[in-house]
């Protein structure tokens, strides 16, 4: 599973539940197969910006809400980066 994936099937998922809808009723109201909505929620399927923004609509939240998982992961990587750039720079 790629792991960069999970997060945002995690939060999908997440979410749903905290509405109490199934996959199948996610998926109707999304205008998807139900089986998309299992391989997003597992990670095996990248969603476009397009099935983003019906997937925020369908879950009654925000793309930014099922984002910010990420947030996190940037700014460490950001952080990384800069203390690599840093060490690099001063040998």
């Amino acid at each position: 599973m790629p792991q960069s994936l999970h997060p945002l099937g995690s939060a999908i998922k997440k979410q749903r539940e905290k509405l109490g809808l199934s996959q199948e009723k996610l998926a109707e109201r999304c205008g998807f197969d139900r089986t998309y909505i299992s391989m997003l929620e597992r990670g095996r399927r990248n969603p476009s910006l397009l099935n983003l923004l019906k997937l925020a609509e369908g879950l009654e939240t925000s793309v930014s809400v099922l984002t910010e998982v990420y947030n996190g992961t940037r700014t460490n990587q950001s952080r990384a980066r800069s203390a690599n750039t840093s060490r690099n720079s001063r040998a």
